[in-house]
C-alpha cells in the first residue's frame, strides 16, 4: 500500500465514524449553498479533519473540497496554485448530505486524487455499513480487502442504471433522458449519493450511471475505484473523464455504448469547470 493510499484510508475512516457518531442525532445546522444543495457543520468539520491530515503528510499537494477545503475560498473552489499542482486531493466529505439530514444511511465520505489529470486513488468510507472501498491506478479494486469487479452483464434490458436525483436541476432534459432509458433497462434507480452508486457499479449490483451535474468531488474516488474494477467512466459525451467535468457516463464497460445512445438525443455538450 503506498504512503498516498495509507494516508487517504485513514483520512476516509476518520471523517467518516465522526459522522457515524453524530449520525440520527440531528445535533447539527444546515445552509443552502449557492447552488441551492444543502451543507451541514458536520461536512465542514469532517472535510477540516481531512484536509489536516493531507497537509500533514503531504503540505506540496493540492486540495480541493466540496466545502471549500485545502485554500480554497469557497465551494469546490481549490485556488489556482492547489488547482495547477502535480497531486491534487479531491474531496467529499459528505457525499449523500440531504441523505445524512434525513437519516437516511446512504452517504460516505469520497476521497480522490489525481496526479496529471489521471485518477490514481481512491478511497470511499461507508460508516454506518462499514464497508471501506479503496484502489490505485493498476492495482485493481478492493471492498475491505476483498478483490471486487464489475458485472458482466451486456444487455441494457438485463441492467440496473442509477440516475441523477436531482431531477429539478434542469427537469426537461432529465426527464426526457429518463423516459427513453426506463423503455430501454430492466431497472432505474435514484439513491442521492454518488458515491454509493458508483461502488455498487464497482461490485456489479449496478450496471450504469448517468449523472448530469457531479463535479469532480462527486466522482474523483469513485473513477479510479470502477476503472479498477474493469468499468469505464467518460465524460457525457463519451470522452476522457477529467476532473474538469461536470457530469458522467459509468457502466461495466460492456453497455457504455447502450447508454450513450439513450442520452445522446437530449445530452448537452462541453460541460466543464
Amino acid at each position: 500500500m503506498s504512503e498516498i493510499m495509507t494516508v487517504c484510508t485513514a483520512a476516509a475512516e476518520e471523517a467518516g465514524e465522526f459522522l457515524k457518531a453524530n449520525f440520527g442525532k440531528n445535533n447539527f445546522s444546515i445552509e443552502t449553498k449557492a447552488d441551492h444543495s444543502l451543507v451541514t457543520n458536520l461536512d465542514q468539520a469532517a472535510e477540516r479533519m481531512i484536509v489536516e491530515q493531507i497537509k500533514r503528510h503531504f503540505p506540496d499537494h493540492g486540495i480541493i473540497g466540496e466545502e471549500g477545503g485545502g485554500k480554497g475560498k469557497g465551494k469546490g473552489e481549490g485556488d489556482r496554485d492547489d488547482a495547477n499542482k502535480e497531486y491534487i486531493w479531491i474531496i467529499d466529505p459528505l457525499d449523500g448530505t440531504h441523505n445524512f439530514i434525513r437519516n437516511l444511511s446512504l452517504f460516505g465520505v469520497s476521497i480522490g486524487v489525481v496526479h496529471h489529470d489521471d485518477f490514481i486513488t481512491g478511497v470511499i468510507y461507508l460508516p454506518v455499513s462499514g464497508e471501506l472501498y479503496t484502489a490505485e491506478r493498476g492495482g485493481g479494486a478492493y471492498k475491505n480487502g476483498k478483490k471486487i469487479n464489475v458485472s458482466g452483464k451486456r444487455d441494457l434490458a438485463d441492467c440496473s442504471v442509477a440516475f441523477d436525483s436531482n431531477i429539478n436541476k434542469d427537469p426537461t432534459l432529465k426527464l426526457q433522458t429518463l423516459g427513453n432509458l426506463a423503455t430501454k433497462a430492466f431497472g432505474v434507480r435514484m439513491l442521492g449519493s454518488s458515491a454509493r452508486q458508483l461502488t455498487y457499479l464497482a461490485e456489479g449490483a449496478f450496471d450504469a450511471i448517468i449523472e448530469f451535474d457531479d463535479h469532480p468531488w462527486d466522482y474523483a474516488a469513485g473513477a479510479c475505484i470502477v476503472t479498477e474494477a474493469g468499468g469505464r467512466i467518460t465524460n457525457l459525451n463519451g470522452g476522457v473523464l477529467t476532473h474538469h467535468d461536470i457530469g458522467f457516463l459509468a457502466s461495466n464497460g460492456m453497455i457504455h455504448r447502450q447508454i450513450q445512445e439513450v442520452i445522446a438525443p437530449n445530452s448537452s455538450t462541453g460541460l466543464n469547470l
